[in-house]
Formats: structure tokens, C-alpha cells, sequence
């Protein structure tokens, strides 16, 4: 722990009290010995204390305390004298009882400043804690929005008619209800996959997608559809291709395969 934050524990002012276990206090005896900034708050908080009670206690005149030092020794012998008189006694006993109240009220006043400095720690560390959320959720909705954003102008760009050229691709007899469609730029060549109708593949695998010759059949790999499950739109792009007469899709092993698994062909369709 740093010598800051101990200070700060309010470890301190329950030594100077005197409300620590012995272990406490040997400890605290130890950081006070070690460190001149612990010793610095000791002294400090002792002089706190010591200014409050003195504050709240009876006060003494120079004069009345030479009084009371004549009343209390001889001035021959210094034998104490045992005073009798009734009025001096109930007179000496309010003030050792104002000493007694001042002490106790001070204590007390301690332990309330300690508490104090406990709760106002904890506020500050929840303020700390609530803006650390503030931040985090800032970023969050930031990457949020831009994510949407991208997502928005993928969609307004595939869905160009103009610019793409769309070819609808049919379920298989492994997943007849899996249709899925391409859209071919025929100005880039970039190719996009709706993958609206697919369904989320099986833990470890990904649809691959494959560019096609016909004569003969000849399948080229033109990329994944990765994080299919987080991809809310299920607008893909991938990998250009400038010279397909068919795509097809087929569910492979995460990170593809070098050629088409046959029997897992999902969706297929001619240009």
C-alpha cells in the first residue's frame, strides 16, 4: 500500500486515539519509523486533536492557577494539603469534570472525523468508479454508431442496382431453406453476400464462398464469413472476383478449406 492511500485509511487517527489492536500499533509504530511523511500526519493529527480539546475545556487564568497551586502545595515544605472546604472541593470537581466532558466530547469528535474521512474516501472512489462506466460506455456507443454507420452505407452500396448486378443463390439439399444473395459491382468487381436466410452455423464452423468456372467445374476460394453470429445485417464482403459463372457457398471447418466440401454445399447459383 502506498504511504498516500495509508494515510488516507484512516489508520492514523484510530492510532492516536489509541483504538488499535497491538499488532496495529506495532505496525503503525513501525510505518511511523519508516516513512517521515506518516510521522508528519501523526504529529499532525495530534495537534488536531490536542487544539480541539483545549478548545472545549475550561480556561485557566495565570492568575487562578497560581491560586490553585497555593491552595493544592505548601509553599514551606511542598507537603500537599488536603483542603476541606466544601466550596473549594465542588469547585475543583466541576473543573476536572469540564477536563473529563472536553476529553470525551473530543474523542468523540475523532471518531466522527474519522468516520468522515472513510465516507468522503468512499465517495470518491464511487465518483471515480461512476465516470470510469461514463467513459467506457462513451467508447462503447462511439463504436456502436460507427459500426452502424458502416453497416448502413455497405447496405446502401450493395443494394445499388445501378452498380451491382445481383444473382440469387438456392438452397442445397443439405439446407434447402439456406438462399443466399451476391452482388457482383460491375464496375470493381467487389463482391458482397446477403446472408439474410442463412442459418448460423454450428459451433467451429463458417460458411466459405466460392467463386466458380462450369467447364470445367474449377471453385476458387473468395473468403469467409466471419463472426456470422455478431453480424447483425449479414452483409459480407468479400474477395473480388472478375471472371465467376457461378457462386456457391459451402459450411467448412473454421478458417476454410482449400476446396469444396461437397456435401455441406448450402446455397448455389449461376450468373
Amino acid at each position: 500500500m502506498e504511504t498516500k492511500e495509508y494515510i488516507e485509511s484512516g489508520i492514523l487517527e484510530l492510532y492516536v486515539f489509541g483504538a488499535l489492536s497491538a499488532s496495529e500499533t506495532v505496525e503503525v509504530a513501525k510505518m511511523e519509523q519508516q516513512y517521515p511523511e506518516i510521522k508528519t500526519e501523526i504529529i499532525s493529527i495530534e495537534k488536531a486533536i490536542m487544539t480541539l480539546n483545549f478548545s472545549m475545556s475550561p480556561k485557566l487564568s495565570a492568575d487562578n492557577y497560581s491560586k490553585i497551586q497555593s491552595k493544592i502545595f505548601d509553599s514551606n515544605d511542598g507537603i500537599i494539603k488536603i483542603e476541606t472546604n466544601q466550596e473549594t472541593n465542588s469547585s475543583n470537581w466541576k473543573s476536572y469534570m469540564g477536563w473529563a466532558a472536553a476529553l470525551v466530547l473530543g474523542t468523540g469528535i475523532g471518531y466522527q472525523y474519522i468516520n468522515n474521512q472513510k465516507i468522503e474516501k468512499l465517495n470518491r472512489a464511487h465518483v471515480a468508479t461512476i465516470e470510469k462506466e461514463k467513459s467506457k460506455l462513451k467508447v462503447d456507443f462511439d463504436l456502436l454508431n460507427s459500426k452502424n454507420n458502416h453497416e448502413l452505407e455497405l447496405a446502401a452500396l450493395v443494394k445499388n442496382d445501378f452498380c451491382n448486378k445481383q444473382i440469387a443463390l438456392a438452397g442445397q439439399t443439405v439446407a434447402p431453406e439456406a438462399k443466399a444473395k451476391i452482388y457482383w459491382n460491375k464496375f470493381s468487381k467487389e463482391v458482397y453476400v446477403d446472408a439474410t436466410d442463412l442459418p448460423t452455423p454450428p459451433q467451429g464452423m463458417e460458411y466459405q464462398i466460392w467463386s466458380l468456372k462450369m467447364n470445367p467445374i474449377t471453385p476458387t476460394s473468395i473468403g469467409m464469413l466471419i463472426d456470422f453470429k455478431d453480424n447483425e445485417t449479414k452483409l459480407f464482403a468479400v474477395k473480388s472476383t472478375d471472371s465467376a459463372e457461378a457462386f456457391g457457398i459451402t459450411l467448412e471447418p473454421k478458417g476454410g478449406s482449400l476446396t469444396p466440401t461437397m456435401e455441406q454445399l448450402y446455397s448455389l447459383g449461376k450468373v
